[in-house]
């Protein structure tokens, strides 16, 4: 008993130092929203989704954001909208967190709040248009694109988690699409994939679409050297780009121009591993994941007992 009393005490240390740093890291941007108030009100899926289990980890939500990134630079009008009306080249970072919290909010946060947020980034939406440099106009309200984006997203979380912190079965997968239809359907994704046949057809509808571009290799560049992480995580960032790009479907890998030489090497797809399960393991108590429990009157840990 003495031993498992010590070593829930050191766990208990170690939890509440990385809380800190993270919490130092972010500044005010989870601030912003209250995740354990108000009291009782559910969010717009259930603490038994795969969502609430997938979206406390922040290694694989990084590896999975950047594979989803990849995926929509590779469509021309996406891309276009992206790089010109969005902060990554000036403030990847900046980005990284407003991107990060709208996710938190959408999984974890209370369902009024949630919707009010997407309400706010569906005007921003509308207000974006333009054209392509070949001529293609291109509006970031068109639900084809909208859908291609949720599909990515929800492709790279989810693939991310499974590859890197803990296999999800293909039920858990189909249960991943189906839960996440409130979501796509506020943000305007009308088509989203709603099980991983569906993911798998649309990759297949939209892969002669996809295309090359300097710009997924600058965005890579760009994203390792950006600190998404406290120190001393930093140091392992290249590691994470480089699984994030292990992620991506290998017929679009061929196709963007990403080779061998941009993904994981032998020994580092061990060294993304450990960090993927042990962020799996480790309680954020100021977190949105724990302070979700926490609003619902579940226990803190609630979701890191599933792992």
């Amino acid at each position: 008993m003495a031993v498992a009393a010590l070593k829930s005490v050191i766990r208990r240390k170690v939890e509440d130092r990385l809380d800190r740093a993270a919490q130092a890291h972010l500044g005010d941007t989870l601030s912003r929203v209250d995740f354990t108030a108000p009291a009782g009100e559910a969010a717009l899926s259930p603490p038994d989704s795969v969502s609430w289990r997938i979206f406390k980890n922040p290694v694989t939500l990084f590896i999975g954001g950047v594979a989803a990134v990849i995926l929509e630079l590779a469509e021309p009008r996406v891309r276009t909208g992206v790089w010109a009306h969005s902060s990554f080249r000036t403030d990847p970072v900046g980005r990284l967190k407003r991107t990060g919290l709208a996710a938190m909010v959408t999984v974890y946060g209370p369902k009024s709040q949630a919707e009010a947020m997407i309400a706010k980034i569906n005007a921003v939406h509308d207000r974006i248009s333009g054209v392509t440099p070949d001529g293609t106009p291109y509006r970031a309200s068109d639900p084809e694109l909208l859908t291609w984006v949720q599909a990515t997203a929800s492709f790279g979380f989810l693939e991310a988690y499974s590859a890197y912190a803990a296999p999800l079965s293909e039920a858990e997968r189909n249960r991943f699409y189906a839960d996440s239809g409130a979501g796509a359907a506020l943000y305007g994704a009308v088509n989203a994939p709603r099980s991983l046949a569906e993911q798998t057809a649309l990759f297949a509808a939209m892969t002669p679409k996809l295309e090359a571009s300097d710009i997924i290799f600058e965005f890579l560049s760009i994203m390792k050297k950006a600190e998404a992480f406290p120190h001393p995580a930093q140091f392992a960032q290249h590691s994470l780009v480089r699984a994030a790009v292990d992620l991506v479907p290998a017929k679009i890998r061929q196709k963007v121009g990403l080779e061998a030489r941009h993904g994981l090497r032998p020994f580092e797809g061990r060294v993304v591993k450990r960090m993927a399960r042990r962020a799996d393991r480790l309680v954020l108590r100021s977190g949105p994941a724990a302070s979700a429990c926490r609003r619902l009157g579940l226990p803190e840990d609630y979701l890191y007992r599933r792992s």
